[in-house]
């Protein structure tokens, strides 16, 4: 499995954009390691500098100062739909005769390819293969007049998930699906501009103040007279609770629940449906880390630091193959003899998707002198993959699709192993269940899917780079 995107939006007179979607994206780097982009305008012109690498490798003080403007949209990526090149960064830029804009999408797009077709029969051309530049054509296609119209059209016509920023020459938008599948929040900053993110947590690193989440089905306008909203009707909510359970920061806001708070209950209700004699709970660095002190807390068995993580490494769950992932593992992690020796340890992990991380972990406390390694799992059996932003492991890749938790047991090398109910991560959440897609345990999608989907269907040959300034 693998991360969602990050996007951000600014419209800030008077302000430094470039750097504050700068340590914006910085604040939302988990969420996408592969690339980084930020597009400015200056009410006269739109352009963009985005490359492959970290949001610290792909800026210097040189490319921010040229990134000029009053408004401002930038974008972490994890591919979930084209593959991991310098072609497909974001954001995009693309324009007809009468309209020009910059994109950049967080989401997938369950009809990218129908979408596709029709439109490349239409003369649209395509020189990525991300459904990013298919939404975006398809709003050029629409027959209406104005850019919200035009949004409100494709819409209507996109399947899947996407939270979005649109850039213009004088005008910001951001979008959420109708099934509010990915997050999206609206800020202020210093009194006299508007702020959109992915989590609430890019907000406090700017100096801005959370406003509110953006509703499922909505479009959020920011011009020079301010903000204004459109609702299209929506149905039927299927947030991804793996915001809640690995993708987003713990200190970020989602539905009015603090992730951290949610967390801490995970790791509660681990200790409440698996309770187990041990002498220290260990977290997994750094996902696990609240769940394990909530294990720790209602268990009454101590916490401990059993694992030091190397702070430079990135996630290993987002690494794009699965050889650096192992590789990773080893890298990333350190066991603490003088901690773990002779112990009975509880591990507590977001998590088990492939099941090739976690037996690396537990031997790994093995060889720091662990004699029995408990494993605890906030995430409930992953027995789906995910077609709504998530780049996850077909369904034969997944573990537990595969088999019996006594059989998932044996393969870790766990002595024993218990994963959080359906029922006991809705009680953590402490909100309605109906809010939730919880497809990925339970296979029921909130929309039709096709089962086996690739994400480089719409590959072609590159046909050039993503422009980038002079």
């Amino acid at each position: 499995m693998h991360e969602a995107c990050g996007v951000f939006g600014i419209y800030a007179p008077d302000e430094d954009i470039a750097r504050l979607t700068f340590f914006a994206l910085f604040a939302l780097q988990h969420r996408g390691q592969e690339s980084a982009g930020i597009a400015t305008t200056d009410g006269e012109t739109l352009q963009v500098y985005a490359k492959m690498g970290l949001v610290s490798q792909v800026f210097d003080e040189e490319s921010l100062s040229r990134l000029t403007g009053n408004i401002a949209i930038g974008h972490n990526r994890y591919s979930t739909r084209g593959s991991s090149r310098s072609s497909n960064v974001q954001p995009i830029i693309v324009n007809n005769a009468s309209t020009t804009l910059a994109i950049a999408h967080n989401g997938n797009i369950t009809n990218a390819e129908p979408l596709f077709k029709e439109l490349s029969d239409h003369d649209h051309t395509f020189r990525t293969s991300t459904d990013t530049e298919v939404i975006a054509n398809l709003i050029l296609s629409s027959p209406e007049n104005d850019l919200l119209s035009k949004i409100r059209y494709a819409m209507r016509r996109l399947s899947g998930a996407y939270s979005m920023v649109i850039m213009t020459k004088n005008s910001v938008f951001g979008v959420r699906d109708p099934l509010g599948v990915r997050p999206l929040c609206l800020g202020t900053i210093n009194g006299n501009g508007w702020v959109l993110a992915s989590e609430s947590c890019a907000f406090d690193h700017i100096g801005a103040r959370f406003v509110r989440e953006v509703e499922p089905g909505e479009i959020v306008s920011i011009t020079e007279n301010g903000v204004e909203s459109y609702k299209e009707r929506t149905d039927k909510n299927a947030f991804c609770i793996f915001e809640y359970i690995y993708f987003s920061r713990p200190d970020s806001t989602i539905n009015g629940r603090l992730l951290y708070s949610a967390r801490q209950a995970m790791g509660a209700g681990l200790a409440e449906e698996h309770p187990v004699d041990a002498d220290l709970v260990i977290g997994v660095p750094d996902s696990a880390t609240v769940a394990s002190a909530g294990y720790a807390w209602k268990s009454g068995i101590p916490p401990a630091d059993g694992l030091i993580k190397n702070r430079y490494m990135g996630r290993t769950f987002i690494e794009p193959d699965q050889r650096m992932r192992d590789l990773g593992v080893k890298l990333k992690f350190n066991p603490l003899r003088s901690v773990l020796e002779n112990k009975r340890v509880v591990l507590v992990d977001d998590s088990i998707v492939r099941g090739t991380t976690t037996p690396q972990v537990i031997r790994l406390l093995r060889k720091g002198g662990a004699k029995e390694v408990h494993m605890r799992v906030c995430a409930p059996p992953i027995r789906y993959p995910c077609f709504f932003g998530v780049d996850m492991a077909t369904r034969w890749e997944l573990i537990a699709a595969q088999r019996t938790i006594p059989q998932i047991r044996d393969v870790i090398g766990a002595d024993t192993l218990g994963y959080l109910s359906v029922d006991g991560l809705i009680k953590a959440m402490a909100l309605p269940k109906n809010l939730f897609c919880l497809a990925c345990f339970t296979g029921k999608y909130p929309v039709p899917v096709q089962l086996e989907m690739d994400k480089l269907a719409l590959e072609t040959p590159p046909t050039g780079q993503q422009s980038s300034l002079p």
